[in-house]
């Protein structure tokens, strides 16, 4: 049962390796990791196309699905899937800047997002055409925060959870050659079980 097996997942893995990349179509950026298969998902309500790892670890499956407006990783041991790439609309005549800015003032407390600003995301790789953004505290907070820091303790995020992360990646990101959506995307601390590298926004319609 077990060669069975290990010949079905060597298959899977292998054709995961060959599908070719439409001209429009990247491949994934980097291999899968052990156990692990690259499969695309896509879904034109949701409005995303993303390379995405299925896993099985004997005691543990991981794979991702569409939630909501959401790309979301979904753990055989856990509960409801996770949210790790979201989709937001950029409304009729408003820049992506300014959607931006519409969004982080929804979610996040006036107090904190008053003494926050819109700057460029420069940690990775950026994919040509690409922007990333996130929301940093402005010089005189940077300076009173700077001032409190412990060398013993993670901070909590400074501006919300919708800004920078003290331990772990997310930043917004506005897709190249496009004006109708924006993503949201959660890192977290390590390489990411999707390949951040190809996401790609669908047209409508």
């Amino acid at each position: 049962m077990n060669s069975v097996r290990s010949t079905i997942w060597a298959s899977a893995l292998l054709a995961s390796a060959t599908i070719p990349a439409m001209a429009d179509e990247p491949a994934p950026s980097r291999p899968p990791i052990d156990k692990c298969a690259w499969e695309k998902l896509s879904d034109k309500t949701v409005g995303l196309a993303a390379w995405t790892q299925r896993c099985d670890f004997g005691f543990r499956q991981i794979h991702f699905e569409f939630a909501g407006k959401a790309l979301a990783i979904k753990y055989s041991d856990g509960g409801a899937a996770d949210p790790l790439v979201e989709v937001f609309d950029i409304k009729p005549g408003e820049t992506a800047e300014a959607a931006l800015q519409r969004l982080f003032l929804e979610k996040t407390d006036k107090a904190v997002s008053a003494r926050c600003v819109l700057a460029p995301y420069t940690e990775g790789t950026v994919p040509a055409g690409v922007k990333r953004y996130t929301f940093s505290p402005d010089a005189a907070y940077a300076k009173e925060l700077k001032a409190l820091a412990s060398s013993d303790e993670i901070p909590e995020p400074p501006c919300g959870d919708w800004g920078e992360m003290p331990d772990g990646m997310q930043y917004f990101e506005v897709p190249a050659g496009e004006g109708h959506s924006l993503l949201f995307v959660r890192i977290g601390q390590d390489e990411p079980l999707f390949d951040e590298q190809t996401l790609r926004v669908l047209p409508r319609g």
